[in-house]
């Protein structure tokens, strides 16, 4: 029977496979999915699978093939691939088997199991949950969804169960953690295959509770399907994704499959911040069941949790306290800055007691979080604030603009651009957001993927010279993102704060097609040190 390390073809899924897989006989997936069994290669036999992949080249033997329908190719076009390197069992449409047996995979000289779905994607899931020996049934599972705060919110709650004692589990858009051991994230949340298979490594690493961002992608793709979730968490909503979905009203339905009722993946407990009229919203749906959500606010709505007065110290550091049902008050010390980052604390404080964290427990571990390219401070010994964030919504940007203001004397220098191949309709509220907010306006190359970098930069420029011009600072463009954070670093005074916002952690830029090396905080870092150390007077005009 194959193992991990039998996989030298893709080391990822070597390292995302149980070392001890079982096998699951193709007609109990039959039967768990509706789907009929069409037989090629051979006669009907005992065929059972031990592992799933949507890709072909990460088939292992024994695996059962996902082929879906794709936008540009079938993936049933690949299924000779994924026999090849031995594949037993193959999921696909009445297209995909009509591909399949037009292709010739009926001449192999074994019988290939394929399950055949009016609606593959939204089986597999469950399918690859019962494969995997449905790990999330083993563990406490928390979903964290909406715009903004996802990341950070993992961090602080992961922080917390770990200052617990407990083994957490981290799936996220910057990493995934597994006992500790690090891995890129490439999706916020995998493919259900992929995802199915760490939540089966993590649960033979002893994790007892996996916190994870799920997109609203991955809600309406299926991606979660089969995982049992113990906490929903909401953290808000606002402009993103619009060029996956319809509206807000589609992309508020995406975010809902984690708290609605009638969800199949809908999480045993609500926890949802209510500061603005999507969390409330949420909260009313999630408390239409059995089980009412747990609200908190940073504002005068009322919750089951609140946030009373916050005091910012000169580092960004902040102190709330946080109160609950019954009155009792929580002293919560912050090391990171940002009103958002309070309900993000609040939010995570919350998820951590409804896991059955000891609230002293969590709100000693929360004071020692950091987390990578959010608001993450580089410091060079400059005499002026250099900060990387990851804000690349217009919200988002308007948010850590009007933080950093509040923390520093002088001006406020901002470096963003927006993505391409991505919702081009929140270009120009960038700008808008950006300008409005900066003294200087830096527009510059994010990732522009396939997209012409200068029409990206143009719409974004438009957007700031939108905004009046008493109302907004100096406004350039420079393309080359390292040039435009040079010009940043030039322009900084002591007691000015640089901001560099948008590809936060992100350590590559795509440009047509093609992912460079590129770290905002090396690049920010460089040239602090090149041309703003021991620059007494400052940065030029």
């Amino acid at each position: 029977m194959p193992n991990a390390s039998q996989s030298s073809r893709d080391t990822d899924a070597a390292r995302t496979r149980p070392a001890r897989p079982h096998l699951t006989a193709i007609t109990a997936l039959a039967d768990l999915s509706g789907a009929r069994v069409e037989w090629v290669g051979g006669r009907e036999s005992a065929v059972s699978v031990s592992g799933v992949d949507l890709r072909a080249q990460a088939i292992v033997a024994g695996d059962l093939f996902a082929a879906l329908a794709g936008t540009r190719t079938h993936g049933a076009e690949f299924a000779a691939d994924a026999v090849e390197r031995g594949a037993v069992a193959i999921l696909t449409d009445g297209l995909g088997l009509e591909k399949i047996r037009a292709a010739g995979l009926g001449d192999v000289d074994r019988p290939v199991a394929v399950l055949v779905h009016d609606r593959p994607r939204a089986v597999l899931g469950e399918i690859s949950a019962e494969i995997y020996g449905r790990p999330s049934e083993k563990m406490r599972v928390v979903g964290i969804t909406g715009t903004s705060g996802k990341t950070t919110t993992s961090y602080l709650l992961e922080a917390a169960i770990a200052g617990a004692g407990r083994k957490p589990g981290l799936v996220g858009t910057i990493e995934t953690r597994i006992d500790g051991r690090r891995m890129p994230s490439a999706l916020t949340t995998p493919e259900a295959p992929q995802l199915h298979a760490l939540f089966a490594v993590m649960a033979e690493h002893g994790i007892d509770t996996v916190v994870m961002e799920v997109s609203s992608h991955a809600l309406a793709l299926g991606r979660v399907d089969g995982i049992r979730f113990d906490i929903g968490a909401f953290t808000n909503l606002s402009q993103d994704h619009l060029d996956f979905h319809r509206d807000f009203e589609e992309y508020f339905d995406a975010k809902a499959r984690l708290f609605d009722p009638a969800s199949t993946v809908r999480a045993r407990r609500a926890v949802v911040c209510v500061d603005d009229r999507w969390g409330v919203r949420m909260a009313a749906l999630a408390s239409s069941g059995s089980e009412p959500a747990v609200t908190v606010s940073t504002s005068d709505v009322d919750a089951a949790w609140t946030v009373g007065a916050v005091d910012v110290g000169d580092d960004g550091s902040q102190t709330f306290d946080l109160t609950g049902p019954g009155g009792r008050s929580l002293p919560v010390a912050l090391r990171l800055p940002g009103r958002y980052n309070v309900a993000n604390a609040a939010l995570a404080l919350t998820a951590a007691f409804e896991v059955g964290i000891d609230p002293a427990v969590a709100v000693r571990a929360l004071g020692t979080v950091d987390v990578p390219g959010r608001v993450q401070r580089i410091d060079r010994g400059q005499k002026f604030l250099a900060v990387v964030d990851y804000a690349h919504k217009p919200a988002a940007v308007e948010a850590v603009i009007a933080t950093l203001r509040a923390q520093v004397p002088g001006r406020v220098v901002v470096v963003v651009g927006a993505g391409g191949d991505r919702d081009a309709g929140k270009r120009a509220l960038m700008g808008e957001a950006a300008a409005r907010g900066a003294d200087v306006l830096i527009v510059t190359d994010d990732n522009p993927r396939t997209e012409d970098p200068a029409l990206i930069r143009a719409a974004v420029v438009a957007g700031a010279l939108a905004v009046p011009e008493a109302e907004r600072g100096l406004v350039r463009e420079i393309g080359d993102r390292a040039a435009a954070i040079e010009e940043a670093v030039r322009w900084a005074k002591p007691g000015d704060v640089v901001l560099v916002a948008g590809k936060g952690h992100e350590v590559g830029q795509e440009i047509d097609g093609v992912k460079h090396p590129f770290d905002d905080r090396e690049v920010l870092g460089e040239m602090i040190g090149r041309f703003a150390i021991d620059t007494a007077h400052g940065g030029t005009q």
